[in-house]
């Protein structure tokens, strides 16, 4: 059986909305441009779609050497990918703290202004480092602002068997983006992620490292913002449950550096 790449997605703003691309970099820190920006409060402490539904419904898109924002309303604010190193504050992400830039006044605004909260965009730079945690770091690997790994790797099986428990239970099902993973992939079994190790996608090796346990922000549409939960969670806590919590996708690190293309095959090694 032969597994492909069907999906990229890059979330250049940690809970912002995503961009599906057919090729990426695959680099020491995830996908190139993947949520090397955050939103912090005045605290200095990240904001989250768990907190915050409505921050689903900004949009992001590349544009040359530019990220743009953009609300549902149409008006719209452009940031540069990499902008020039202004202040540097510590902000914290879960239980690291990280040295971050601030980006620019102007959209900070914007966003406060959209969301209604004290917002403020800030960027990791290359000198930054924060580390994956050391029960499962193989050689002191550096993720961005993600949760906890560089890459998140999910099925289309996996997805169409949640959904068929889910619509066997009577209520609708759900669609990938839900689950924000960076590649998606079909022709595997159910949930076969879960026992990858060691794999090739294009020029990039990958090391499966911890499959992804899931919070509430997967009962969020994502292009509306509203929370409609239970589910998926609910179907998911019937099968897929774990003293950890309830599971879909895999986290993975980097092993080697390269492009990936959709349309790739997956080897494994």
């Amino acid at each position: 059986m032969t597994i492909t790449v069907t999906e990229i997605n890059i979330y250049p703003v940690k809970s912002l909305g995503g961009v599906s691309t057919g090729a990426c970099q695959s680099t020491s820190r995830g996908l190139q441009n993947d949520r090397r920006f955050m939103l912090v409060d005045e605290r200095h402490d990240f904001l989250t779609q768990r907190k915050h539904p409505q921050m689903a419904t900004i949009r992001t898109a590349l544009d040359g050497d530019d990220l743009i924002l953009s609300s549902p309303f149409e008006d719209s604010i452009a940031v540069p990918l990499q902008p020039r190193l202004l202040p540097t504050r510590t902000v914290k992400v879960w239980s690291s703290r990280v040295h971050a830039h601030t980006v620019s006044a102007e959209a900070d605004t914007w966003l406060s202004d959209y969301l209604g909260v004290d917002a403020r965009l800030v960027y990791m730079p290359d000198t930054s480092e924060r580390r994956v945690s050391a029960d499962f770091a193989q050689s002191s690997e550096v993720v961005s602002f993600a949760d906890g790994y560089p890459v998140l790797i999910a099925s289309q099986e996996s997805l169409a068997e949640l959904n068929k428990r889910i619509t066997q239970a009577g209520a609708a099902a759900v669609t990938m983006d839900r689950f924000r993973a960076n590649i998606v992939v079909q022709g595997c079994a159910p949930f076969a992620e879960d026992t990858w190790r060691n794999f090739a996608i294009g020029e990039a090796i990958f090391r499966g490292v911890k499959p992804c346990t899931r919070c509430q922000i997967t009962t969020t549409d994502q292009a509306t913002g509203e929370v409609l939960g239970p589910e998926p969670l609910r179907t998911l806590a019937t099968f897929r449950n774990s003293s950890k919590g309830v599971r879909f996708g895999m986290n993975l690190l980097n092993t080697k550096l390269g492009t990936i293309r959709i349309g790739d095959e997956l080897v494994q090694r």
